[in-house]
């Protein structure tokens, strides 16, 4: 069966004002941009990274995403925009053992707060993903609460996107739903259960820390142990730019209540509505 991704090209110098904090941040479409500086309570020189120009509630929401910049407007006219509902219409199967992931083990990564998501940063981690032969770097990965994408109509409490990147800039997102289950012990995924103490370390949006060992090999076996739905889309933030694909997991992972309230309660709300089915008039566009 054959996937291709496609190919996406942005100019970034055209971006820098809305998407710093993207769905994007960290590829060539959106570089990470980070500073220090001194805190005024110990004197200390701390890493901050460059905070979300947008948001999810009022004027700063999805509803007036084109009016917040000019390269934004096709948040408002784009046919081709994420997120979708997932149903067999939709998107295009993706037999399990298709992706190719290859994540290594960690010692550590930067975590961060983008004020708009929590992101771990993997750039030159030696975290990838192939797709028939092509080879997509993990550059990040970050999480909506709720999720974004809906299956069959049904939404999930928090999505993560693994963003990856090719040398040919093209783009690929991973998206995993989580579900909530009953306190149990060891029914979290890992990955979280190993982020998830260092959240109130970047409480505050532009705030930057180390996450400690991560070990991916439950999150690589649960992906490859299913079918995916994929399907070609846009950013789910602003500038909304077309041309990713993205590939959608189906069945969603396991995450506890207690963890889910902890990342709840730093990340808040950041979900995009459902968009039109691809190829549909814009949402926006009779506003």
């Amino acid at each position: 069966m054959k996937v291709a991704a496609s190919t996406f090209f942005v100019l970034l110098s055209a971006f820098v004002s809305t998407t710093t904090a993207s769905c994007g941040h960290g590829t060539s479409f959106a570089k990470r941009m980070t500073h220090m500086k001194r805190d005024m309570e110990s004197g200390k020189l701390t890493k901050r990274v460059e905070v979300g120009k947008f948001g999810y509630l009022g004027t700063q929401g999805p509803t007036n995403w084109h009016n917040l910049a000019p390269e934004n407007s096709v948040c408002k006219t784009s046919k081709v925009q994420s997120p979708q509902d997932i149903t067999s219409n939709s998107s295009t199967l993706v037999t399990k053992g298709t992706l190719k992931l290859n994540f290594p083990n960690i010692e550590d990564a930067e975590f961060e707060n983008l004020g708009t998501t929590i992101e771990v940063v993997m750039e030159g981690k030696n975290a990838s993903t192939t797709v028939d032969g092509k080879v997509f770097n993990l550059k990040q990965f970050h999480f909506h609460t709720p999720g974004e994408h809906t299956i069959n109509g049904e939404y999930f409490p928090l999505e993560m996107h693994m963003v990856h990147e090719a040398e040919d800039l093209s783009i690929a997102v991973i998206a995993m739903p989580f579900q909530l289950v009953a306190p149990m012990p060891n029914c979290n995924t890992p990955v979280l259960t190993t982020i998830a103490p260092h959240l109130e370390a970047i409480a505050k949006p532009g705030t930057v820390t180390e996450t400690g060992p991560i070990n991916f090999e439950a999150l690589v076996s649960a992906i490859n142990a299913q079918d995916m739905r994929k399907y070609g889309g846009s950013l789910t933030t602003p500038p909304c730019a077309e041309g990713l694909t993205f590939f959608i997991g189906t069945e969603p992972l396991p995450i506890n209540v207690e963890t889910f309230n902890a990342m709840k309660a730093v990340i808040g709300f950041n979900s995009r509505f459902i968009q039109n089915p691809i190829g549909s008039a814009n949402l926006l566009s009779a506003r």
